[in-house]
């Protein structure tokens, strides 16, 4: 990356030592306390969306409370570093399974959404079979609906809310403590790093998985491995809004890099999804039986739609080749792997 921008925590890390005035928080605040701030901000929003989740009749809700369910289960990684204490693995059981209880129904939401997309169009190839696919998609998200709404309703989100926001609130700076450092102690009485070691130690971890992970993807070129490298994506994403919210050198490129790298990954899942759905509806032999025209029109959908996950497919290897081998990317991430040794030095 240009020069000017540094491409790196070093400087950041640097400041770990130096008055709190000099960094870029408020007086009365220290900068675990913008952190408290942040991961309250994402609480209020997931707890937020609950009412209009259960209504059930707002996709764009489904999916904020996913987004900020993730948002807050990375925020609170940062603050707590493994081993994690056992409320937070609670806070965190419960936030993967809110998410997972409404994957399906993203999923649908998302492919209805596409179908609906398809049949606007005034010349739409295997219009019957796309008017078939809509209507087993939103079946399917009338049933999966029921079972994440069950499912929720065992999560006792008042409950966990009290808890977070009781675990939240040891972040808040003391008179005697407001050096920056980290106020909660660890179970066996060891102090956490100050902020900006801990935010490049976590930088650097994920980053890190994130790299070997599009490695695997591009030598062994499954959907798993695809899927993986998406799944860390998003943890490397989530991560790196919270370095961009403290304004650190070069986090905004990365994110905006990652951004487009999300949006082919989220394109391709989208069609692999897509197609398993289609599998699954032409696979009943009911259907079969009593649909057999159509069962065959959505075969060749099938096929079209792999050449359209290709291209989404070859799009995320074309942009992601400089984390194995060069570019201004893995330039910065390399820095970013050596704040943590700086910062000890």
């Amino acid at each position: 990356m240009e020069d000017r921008h540094e491409s790196t925590l070093h400087n950041y890390v640097n400041t770990a030592n130096e008055p709190v005035e000099s960094l870029e928080t408020p007086p009365e605040a220290n900068e675990w306390n913008k952190v408290r701030k942040l991961a309250m901000r994402h609480l209020n929003r997931f707890i937020s969306l609950e009412p209009k989740v259960l209504r059930g009749d707002d996709p764009n809700a489904i999916h904020d409370m996913r987004v900020a369910s993730r948002r807050l289960q990375q925020v609170l990684d940062l603050i707590f570093p493994k081993p994690l204490p056992r409320e937070v693995r609670r806070l965190r059981r419960k936030l993967r399974r809110c998410r997972r209880a409404l994957g399906d129904v993203r999923n649908c939401d998302v492919l209805v959404q596409y179908a609906d997309g398809r049949l606007a169009r005034r010349r739409t190839s295997h219009r019957e079979a796309w008017v078939g696919v809509k209507q087993y998609l939103q079946e399917r998200r009338t049933e999966s609906f029921t079972q994440a709404i069950r499912k929720l309703s065992k999560m006792n989100q008042a409950i966990f809310y009290m808890h977070a926001k009781e675990i939240l609130g040891q972040l808040k700076p003391t008179p005697e403590k407001d050096d920056g450092s980290h106020p909660v102690a660890q179970p066996d009485g060891a102090a956490f790093e100050p902020f900006p070691v801990r935010l490049a130690q976590a930088l650097a971890g994920v980053w890190r998985e994130f790299e070997q992970q599009v490695a695997a993807s591009h030598s062994e070129g499954t959907p798993s491995s695809i899927h993986a490298a998406r799944i860390c994506a998003k943890r490397v994403r989530y991560l790196l809004e919270v370095a961009d919210y403290f304004d650190i050198p070069g986090s905004s490129r990365a994110l905006a890099w990652l951004e487009k790298i999300q949006q082919h990954l989220g394109d391709w899942h989208d069609m692999e999804v897509l197609e398993d759905m289609m599998i699954e509806m032409i696979a009943k032999p009911e259907f079969l039986r009593d649909q057999l025209a159509l069962a065959l029109s959505a075969e060749k959908l099938i096929l079209r739609n792999r050449t359209i996950k290709q291209k989404f497919r070859d799009e995320y290897f074309r942009m992601t080749p400089e984390l194995t081998n060069h570019g201004e990317i893995k330039k910065w991430a390399e820095d970013l792997l050596a704040a943590p040794a700086s910062a000890e030095a």
